[in-house]
């Protein structure tokens, strides 16, 4: 009995809730910390729906939702169970506060040959950065060195500076309004670079959106929606 069709969308689905409740907060985080006592939690919900909607619409009018990060990826004809265990572990990871790399916990199965006898694979996979999975996580930790070596160097430039500016200087009415919109701006595009970014970790269950059809698409376009409103209510959820 074929399942790909109830394993593909249901873990769509869970991708989707454990992707999302997990790095939603850390991409979002101090906005929504900063405006929660402000800004009721649906007008924060429609901004970063609207956002997500621009960057997924565009996706897939451009026919490549995973903005080619799933582009070297050889989708399975079916899709067995055991592809709802990643975002199941994950979810139980989340739900337990602990951050951790979506890219790595969702990718690794498909980036297999064959399952679940391929080890040494995928062993080898995570280091030979000339495959899929290898390249993704030599990016990631690149990445993550750049943005912490880069944030050191800022603030060790720019903190004295500016502390004693905003000491000597109290922020006017006219200047809150000005960092509000600075604030709202760098969020969406923050926002947007990690949706372009993290979309394949769940999308990869739909086979990278090549095949959805404009309806399938609105309807995990309405999951997507659906979740991210549950998990701005709840103030982020566990992590």
């Amino acid at each position: 009995m074929d399942i790909s069709f109830l394993v593909m969308w249901l873990g769509f689905a869970l991708a989707s809730y454990s992707v999302v409740g997990n790095d939603v907060i850390q991409t979002l985080g101090t906005f929504l910390t900063s405006n929660e006592k402000r800004v009721k939690w649906w007008i924060l919900w429609l901004f970063s729906a609207s956002v997500l909607s621009a960057v997924l619409i565009y996706g897939y009018v451009q026919g490549n939702i995973s903005y080619g990060r799933l582009d070297k990826f050889v989708f399975p004809e079916q899709y067995a169970w055991y592809y709802l265990l990643p975002p199941i572990v994950l979810l139980a990871i989340t739900r337990l506060g602990i951050p951790v790399s979506t890219t790595f916990m969702i990718l690794t199965l498909f980036s297999l040959s064959d399952i679940p006898g391929d080890l040494p694979t995928m062993v080898n996979s995570v280091f030979d950065t000339d495959q899929q999975l290898g390249s993704m996580i030599q990016k990631s930790w690149m990445g993550y060195v750049v943005a912490f070596g880069a944030a050191i160097i800022i603030y060790l430039l720019i903190t004295r500076l500016t502390e004693k500016f905003f000491l000597d200087n109290p922020i006017t009415k006219n200047g809150r309004v000005f960092w509000t919109i600075a604030q709202w701006c760098s969020t969406g595009f923050l926002w947007s670079q990690w949706l372009t970014q993290d979309l394949a970790n769940i999308y990869v269950y739909l086979r990278g959106g090549f095949e959805t059809t404009p309806f399938g698409f609105g309807v995990s376009l309405a999951i997507l929606v659906g979740l991210l409103a549950y998990i701005f209510y709840s103030r982020g959820g566990a992590v």
